[in-house]
Order: structure tokens, then C-alpha cells, then sequence
């Protein structure tokens, strides 16, 4: 496993003199950690960064274990370790992220499901052991899966699940739950200007120091991370990007990805390579873009065009980018691509 080292790297004094202060600097500082899987990075202006950075790490750190299903301590893992069996008392950050994901799962009428747990065990994508599933026990796993046999208790934050073998994986919205969640700690300890990313679930505090908004790249889902199709101007936003290059394995010359069909147990196969969504919190942007990926096109531009305060930037296997109608703030930068009517 790798290790969770910071890493700090003051690279611009930004302000100096703030508050009357003549010989306080305000330095822009960036630290890298890994968690969740992924490497998140950090930035921030704020006097005391390196104290702000550790405590959002520590954040990050509690989410991750709270809700991973490959922590075996994890809250989440005792969930599935006791379906069919008992209901387990959560904390109240773990019982909103699962009633969320609930939420999600019925409005896509399970196209997104929370419970798909046993299909990915299966696949075991983004593991070292990456296999394509016999019918058989995929079958097996498919019965499973089904949001409506959760069984949520307000009163004292108890989850139960209905079968034996089911699992809940909340991987699809606790990146987007852990970014809101150093996003309001950076914001509560007055950091006015940053950027939270974590492994792509970006988050953005404030305008940059010219006033300007902040220009957010969208992946090239045909090129190593890094390379932009075009570039969102936002302040106080999340972007998150669900797509096909994310997590895959080959396998016989096929690519099989890690968005599930939630009816079949297959990779979803559609017409879309990438699904962006724009909104003023991180778990909801998160979540759509998985939910709207699995829609599909067309249902999927419906449900953004129907949901307040999120926009969507929508790539097909074609090479056309699909606006919501709200974007009035992206450019596109690669020619490869074209915007669609």
C-alpha cells in the first residue's frame, strides 16, 4: 500500500502585510496525500497552510475510514460483513452519505445502484487481479444488487441490508462527500483562494488573486491525464468527471471499465466516453456524473436539465462535447473535438 506522506511546497508569497500585520506573508502552498485510492492534492492561501493542510488530510483520512469497503474496520465493511443478518449503528456523516447515494440510486431507477458491491468484488477492476466473470456468478452476484433492500433507521443511524452477500460500495460519491467536507473546514478557517483535487473530484475556494475565476481542465478521455479537450471558468464550484479511461483492463484486445451496468454486470457500453458535472457541492457533482453517464445521453442531458444548480459537459465516442444549457463558461482548447448543436 503506498504510504500517506505530505508532501509541502511553498511556491509563491502571494500577500504580505494582511490585517495590519507588516510582517505577516500570506503564502500559496500546495501538499500532496494519498487516500481514497487516489492522489489528492491541495493548495491554498492562508497564513497558516501547513496547519490547514494537515487537518483536511486528517479529514480525507477519516472519511476513507469510515467508508471504505476495503478497510476492514471500516463502517461500511461492517455494514456488509452483517447483511442479511443485523443492522449496524453508523456514524451521522456515514448514514447521510449512504441515504444519498439511496437517493441517487432511485432516481436513476437503479441505472446507478449503491448496493453494486458484489459485481465489482467480481471484476476486481483496479485491483492486481483483474478478471472477466463467468455467467454463472455474475448471475449470482446481479441478485444482489438492489438499492430498495437497504434498510435506512433515522432514529439511531442504523443501516441494514436485506440478503446475505450484499455490499454497498460508496466509491461513486465519497470523493465528492470528502471534498465538501475540507471545502467547508478551508472555508470555516477563512481561506478565501484554493483548489481542492482529489484524483479529479476538483473543488474551488473563491476567484484567483486577479479576480479572475478559476479555469478547471476537462480530460481528454483518449489521453494520459494531463491533456484537456477544454477549460471551465469557475469560482466556489465543484467539477467531477466520471469516464471510460478512468479505471480499465484489456483483456483478449477488449477494455472493460469500471462503470457497471447495473442490470447486466457488464461494463456499460453507450455512446459516451465522459460525463462532467458542474455544482455548488462535490458529493452531489459526483454522483451525477456516474448517474448521468449511466443514463446515457439523452436521458441523462434530460435529468441535468432538470436538476437545479448543476451544468454538464457531455463527451460521445464521436468526438462531440454536449453542453447543458446553463455553461456559458467553457472553451473548448483541442480541435480533435467539436460542440454539438
Amino acid at each position: 500500500m503506498k504510504s500517506k506522506s505530505i508532501l509541502y511546497a511553498a511556491f509563491a508569497v502571494l500577500l504580505a502585510g494582511l490585517s495590519g500585520c507588516k510582517n505577516e506573508q500570506t503564502v500559496f502552498v500546495s501538499a500532496d496525500h494519498y487516500a481514497l485510492g487516489t492522489l489528492n492534492r491541495i493548495q491554498i492561501e492562508s497564513p497558516v497552510a501547513d496547519s490547514l493542510l494537515k487537518g483536511s488530510f486528517a479529514l480525507i483520512d477519516e472519511v476513507e475510514s469510515k467508508m471504505s469497503r476495503n478497510i476492514k474496520s471500516s463502517e461500511v465493511s461492517a455494514i456488509n460483513e452483517m447483511s442479511g443478518e443485523s443492522s449496524v449503528k453508523v456514524s451521522k456523516e456515514t448514514f447521510f452519505v449512504i441515504k444519498k447515494g439511496i437517493e441517487l440510486s432511485a432516481l436513476s431507477d437503479g441505472s446507478f445502484d449503491i448496493t453494486i458491491g458484489p459485481v465489482v468484488s467480481l471484476w476486481g477492476i483496479g485491483t492486481d487481479h483483474p478478471r472477466v466473470p463467468g455467467t454463472v456468478e455474475l448471475k449470482k452476484a446481479l441478485s444482489l444488487v438492489n438499492y430498495k433492500d437497504v434498510v435506512l433507521n433515522e432514529k439511531d443511524y442504523s443501516v441494514y441490508l436485506k440478503k446475505k452477500g450484499m455490499s454497498i460500495d460508496l466509491g461513486a460519491i465519497a470523493k465528492g462527500w470528502a471534498a465538501d467536507r475540507v471545502y467547508r473546514y478551508l472555508v470555516d478557517h477563512n481561506v478565501e483562494k484554493g483548489i481542492i483535487n482529489l484524483g479529479g473530484n476538483v473543488f474551488v475556494i473563491g476567484r484567483k488573486s486577479n479576480k479572475r475565476e478559476w479555469h478547471v481542465g476537462v480530460q481528454d478521455p483518449e489521453e494520459t491525464r494531463g491533456n484537456y479537450l477544454g477549460i471551465l471558468s469557475v469560482s466556489d464550484e465543484a467539477v467531477v468527471t466520471s469516464g471510460k479511461y478512468e479505471r480499465f483492463f484489456v483483456y483478449n484486445g477488449k477494455k472493460y471499465h469500471h462503470i457497471f451496468n447495473t442490470f447486466t454486470g457488464y461494463p456499460i457500453e453507450n455512446d459516451l466516453i465522459s460525463v462532467t458535472i458542474i455544482g455548488k457541492d462535490s458529493i452531489t457533482a459526483d454522483g451525477y456524473s456516474t448517474v448521468v453517464f449511466a443514463l446515457g445521453l439523452k436521458k441523462g442531458m434530460k435529468l441535468v436539465e432538470e436538476t437545479p444548480f448543476i451544468e454538464a459537459v457531455i463527451v460521445s465516442s464521436n468526438h462531440d462535447v454536449y453542453l447543458s444549457s446553463g455553461i456559458k463558461n467553457f472553451t473548448l482548447s483541442n480541435s480533435k473535438y467539436k460542440v454539438a448543436d
